[in-house]
């Protein structure tokens, strides 16, 4: 017996280390398609929220940057809680859901946790907030990447050679406290400056971080155009939007535009690349506008 009780340990033992190397080995991609639906905008809208928060998230935003797409900012206790563990975590404190029209027909999605937590460095398990939104909203495919990314790959993220990193971050601004960079972001938001405006935010639980999700309305960098140029695949990448401005301790961060949009559009062509070359200095004049007092 005593035997037959340690060979079924040892069988555990290497099925355990196969699973987790089967994990480590597994390709992400960016984005999940929960369904594709005929139901109407307004409809599937109402659907979507109510099964959203009934599983216990909170919709911290909601945004339409252009006709026939919609975006719900939604966060949840346990991503604040996670969110606070590594530099710069906030940014993963909220997932995007996107309703999208296209060909008569509506195209659920969702930014994929497990990309998401691997890409902005955090720590901690995506797999059950992965579940839980899967068995809330749906899970047909992942996409937005033909070959996927795998974790490590993902850990060190970047588009090619030269182009910027997760921790390349873009400081905007400067305070003397933590309450005063949050006080000075809200009036340049509710003031539009620089065509910026607020969609939501989300507070880090147990850390100075807050994470503004905005809309960029004006100039080369503004939302609707930028994505009328990159976003033409057949499952479309809303998601992507809105984009992100970080309060972290006394300072105001953005994610450099050539990580963030790569991150989103991973197998985006060089050519097309290369038609939207104007927008992250954009964003970012555009983000430092809105975040200077």
């Amino acid at each position: 017996m005593r035997y037959i009780h340690m060979a079924a340990l040892l069988l555990s033992l290497l099925l355990s280390s196969f699973s987790l190397a089967a994990q480590q080995g597994e390709r992400l991609r960016p984005y999940i398609l929960a369904e594709i639906s005929q139901m109407p905008m307004v409809e599937k809208l109402d659907t979507v929220s109510a099964a959203l928060q009934t599983a216990g998230f909170t919709i911290a935003g909601q945004y339409a940057p252009y006709s026939g797409a919609t975006v719900l900012v939604v966060t949840h206790d346990t991503l604040r809680k996670q969110a606070a563990a590594t530099q710069w975590g906030g940014y993963g404190a909220a997932l995007r859901v996107a309703l999208t029209q296209r060909d008569g027909m509506l195209q659920v999605s969702y930014t994929n946790p497990e990309w998401m937590g691997n890409v902005y460095r955090m720590t901690g398990n995506f797999s059950e907030m992965s579940a839980l939104l899967q068995n809330t909203l749906g899970g047909e495919k992942t996409f937005g990447s033909g070959g996927g990314r795998t974790v490590d790959n993902l850990r060190e993220y970047h588009y090619m050679m030269f182009m910027p990193y997760f921790d390349d971050q873009v400081e905007l601004a400067s305070y003397d406290t933590h309450q005063a960079a949050l006080v000075a972001v809200e009036a340049g938001l509710a003031a539009e400056k620089g065509g910026v405006s607020k969609i939501s935010r989300v507070d880090v639980m147990g850390k100075d971080e807050v994470l503004f999700n905005v809309a960029v309305t004006q100039g080369e960098g503004a939302d609707a155009p930028v994505m009328q140029i990159i976003d033409q695949t057949d499952l479309r990448h809303t998601a992507h939007l809105p984009y992100d401005l970080l309060v972290s301790g006394n300072k105001v961060y953005m994610l450099h535009g050539k990580f963030r949009i790569a991150q989103s559009f991973p197998d985006l062509t060089m050519s097309t690349f290369m038609k939207i070359s104007d927008a992250p200095d954009a964003i970012e004049q555009a983000l430092k506008t809105a975040a200077t007092q």
